[in-house]
């Protein structure tokens, strides 16, 4: 893997050099052989440092897609730095390290796509496996023999399941018996790894087992009983010397809340100097509507709880609320104004937003904010729902661009939410601001 992405690298830069400069010759061209050798040691480097040539198997190939963009960058931006400091900047094409960078990145992106599904095919038909054996207490076992039984493609071979309870259904060729007879079958047949799948509450058996299986070679995991939960990030990280199990953590931590931060200062930066011009013509249009302000503030809740100021354009009469309260909008909602009406189908009474993610009050993507009140009342009425508030909320998000926004069912677009920080990338992030382009803003539920 190494070798072929150094090439595919070469390749793409050559590719690039040829395009950019089939007119012309760039101004030193030893300088470029300098660029790339320089650029290739810092891929060897970076993408070892970056654990981009670790197992994958069973991971999601999203993350790896992420990773692989956030080396790329530190890449070129080390080689950027470095032509910075000498004083060499002036004479390298701009066109061709964003080429190179681009047609790098794809072909790099390809290649794993391609060999990921190679091979999940050869795994599926036997071939590259990694032979198991489940040592198991309680229903856990069952679980974790089912899932792995029902994913193939991960590429994991069963060789028994050892239990003092019942085994599930399996094939004769998957040995079975109880916990004793599964410690003396690893002791004296080679196995690739060994999972032993048990609730937490059972320490005193699996320091017993452990110290049973100290002579064995084969990898040890531990599959505790955390099925029952509602599981964002989690993961096992080191924390002053101690092994910690998050079970529910946010995405946005370390080198990704800064990712997420830079991608919303541009992002907003860059619409909000586009749209300027339809900002105002808007504005125009609500204040000659009706009376009162253009903009409207309400109170949400973000990431923590964190109350801020949201902004919109107006599209109710002052004082609409004033003797009915907080009311939640529903189908043929009859107090917006005859512009506001519209601002509100079409999605363009939520563009102030952009100036609240500019503020760092939000995010381009992300679980939408609710206001306080009824977050009073949804947290008690569905699961998981101060979940949601583990990042900050966004203008768009997965639950949007799959159709739950406005009066939907809460439980699904909670559901969409929790997806969303469970698997948060920025592939992710691109794939939903371009589905909100391409399906448009304007919505059935958009009310």
């Amino acid at each position: 893997m190494r070798a072929s992405d150094l090439l595919l690298s070469l390749l793409s830069c050559i590719v690039a050099y040829f395009i950019v400069f089939s007119d012309s010759s760039p101004p030193s061209f030893l300088l470029y052989q300098v660029a790339v050798i320089m650029a290739l040691l810092l891929q060897l480097v970076t993408f070892q440092a970056s654990e981009l040539y670790r197992a994958w198997r069973g991971e999601y190939q999203l993350e790896e897609f992420t990773q692989l963009l956030l080396a790329w960058t530190i890449v070129f931006g080390t080689l950027i730095f470095l032509s910075v400091i000498t004083k060499t900047s002036a004479n390298f094409s701009r066109a061709w390290l964003l080429m190179w960078f681009t047609c790098g990145y794809g072909a790099l992106m390809v290649q794993r796509f391609v060999l990921r599904r190679i091979l999940r095919r050869m795994r599926a038909r036997g071939f590259n496996l990694r032979h198991i054996v489940i040592i198991a207490e309680g229903k856990t076992g069952a679980k974790v023999f089912n899932q792995l039984r029902e994913t193939p493609e991960a590429g994991f071979n069963i060789l028994g399941y050892y239990s003092s309870s019942p085994p599930p259904p399996a094939p004769d060729s998957i040995a079975t018996g109880s916990l004793e007879q599964g410690i003396q079958f690893v002791a004296h047949h080679h196995v690739d790894q060994i999972w032993l799948a048990m609730p937490l509450r059972e320490e005193n058996l699996i320091e017993e087992i452990m110290a049973r299986l100290r002579y064995v070679t084969a990898d040890i995991r531990l599959v505790p009983d955390l099925f029952g939960y509602r599981l964002i990030n989690h993961s096992i990280s080191s924390v002053a010397g101690m092994s910690v199990i998050n079970l529910s953590v946010t995405p946005m931590d370390g080198i990704n809340r800064w990712i997420k931060a830079l991608e919303d200062k541009a992002t907003s930066l860059l619409i909000l100097v586009l749209i300027s011009p339809l900002m105002l013509l808007i504005a125009l249009a609500v204040k000659l509507s009706s009376r009162g302000p253009v903009f409207y503030k309400q109170t949400r809740l973000s990431w923590n709880g964190r109350e801020f100021e949201m902004y919109k354009f107006r599209t109710m009469p002052v004082n609409a609320e004033d003797k009915s309260g907080p009311v939640w909008a529903t189908s043929g909602e009859k107090r917006t104004t005859n512009v506001g009406r519209f601002l509100r189908k079409s999605s363009l009474d939520e563009l102030p937003q952009f100036w609240n993610v500019l503020k760092g009050d939000m995010s381009i993507v992300g679980p939408r904010p609710e206001r306080k009140v009824f977050v009073e009342r949804f947290k008690d009425e569905i699961p998981s729902y101060m979940q949601k508030h583990m990042v900050k909320a966004g203008i768009t998000g997965w639950a949007q661009v799959n159709g739950w926004r406005g009066d939907t069912d809460l439980q699904k677009r909670v559901e969409h939410d929790l997806y969303y920080i469970d698997n948060w990338s920025l592939g992710l992030d691109l794939k939903i601001i371009f589905l909100t382009l391409s399906r448009g803003f304007v919505h059935k539920n958009a009310y």
